[in-house]
């Protein structure tokens, strides 16, 4: 599976790894496990560094859809995006107007940075 994460109720911190090419099923599995483990109001580090997506617009759409519905549930935790270089501006706000929810969240091109950020954030 393309994405490989982890939810840690101590730390109230998710990690999600992408490796290789991300469809929409492995997005929503993903997801459903954040909901499943009533994770959305914790911090969350996606590394999508190693991965890619041909999802089309139709996908991404759904998707923001998704997340968007998710806010109503409660409030949702502090968010770092490592993104490769040539795509972390447009991808950025891609993501801020298919997913805006009145939290922290960031855009970066390394994992060091984006970790240091996302720990020094309140649990």
């Amino acid at each position: 599976m393309p994405l490989h994460w982890t939810i840690d109720p101590e730390q109230r911190l998710v990690t999600v790894v992408a490796e290789g090419e991300v469809k929409r099923a492995e997005v929503e599995a993903y997801l459903n496990a954040v909901d499943q483990a009533g994770a959305n109001g914790y911090r969350k580090l996606f590394d999508g560094t190693r991965g890619d997506t041909s999802m089309g617009p139709e996908d991404v759409l759904a998707l923001g859809v998704r997340m968007r519905a998710a806010h109503a549930t409660g409030p949702m935790g502090p968010l770092a995006m490592v993104v490769p270089g040539g795509v972390a501006e447009p991808f950025g706000r891609m993501l801020g107007m298919l997913a805006s929810a009145e939290r922290p969240m960031r855009v970066f091109r390394e994992v060091g940075p984006a970790r240091k950020w996302i720990g020094n954030l309140p649990r």
